[in-house]
């Protein structure tokens, strides 16, 4: 069976690193599929679920990224995330509770940048609880 390498890394530590017959993530375009062997690419990438079925195990790791972005080679697949979290380090509560302070950031905000900032931030804890939901549903 063909395999492909990945690695994803965060600013803080390496999240995953190993071996893969399959890779899915939020592109900034949309969903993307990667198979060994995939055309070389580079893009943005949003904040979500990107899922590996590990080519030892044939079970899927989950991780939560929060924007960052993917290189695509032939036998390799690298994730530079903002922020990345294992599916089973996340946490509902504390992701509910920054979603809601995003929200009332935006209701408060005093200028447009106050707004885009908890707007993002809104955005990528709405994105890590829908995650988290799916990991969940997994499992």
């Amino acid at each position: 069976m063909a395999t492909i390498h990945v690695n994803v890394v965060s600013a803080e530590e390496q999240i995953f690193s190993g071996e893969a017959s399959f890779v899915a993530l939020p592109g900034e375009g949309g969903e993307l599929g990667i198979l060994p062997k995939h055309t070389p690419l580079i893009t943005r990438i949003k904040p979500g679920a990107v899922r590996i079925k590990r080519a030892d195990t044939n079970e899927e790791e989950f991780v939560f990224v929060a924007g960052g972005l993917l290189e695509v080679q032939p036998d390799l697949v690298t994730v530079l995330a903002d922020t990345a979290i294992r599916g089973k380090d996340l946490d509902e509560a504390r992701a509910e509770a920054a979603k809601k302070a995003a929200e009332d950031a935006m209701k408060n905000a005093k200028s447009d940048i106050d707004f885009a900032k908890a707007q993002s931030e809104f955005a990528a804890m709405a994105a890590q609880i829908a995650a988290l939901r799916k990991f969940r549903a997994k499992r």
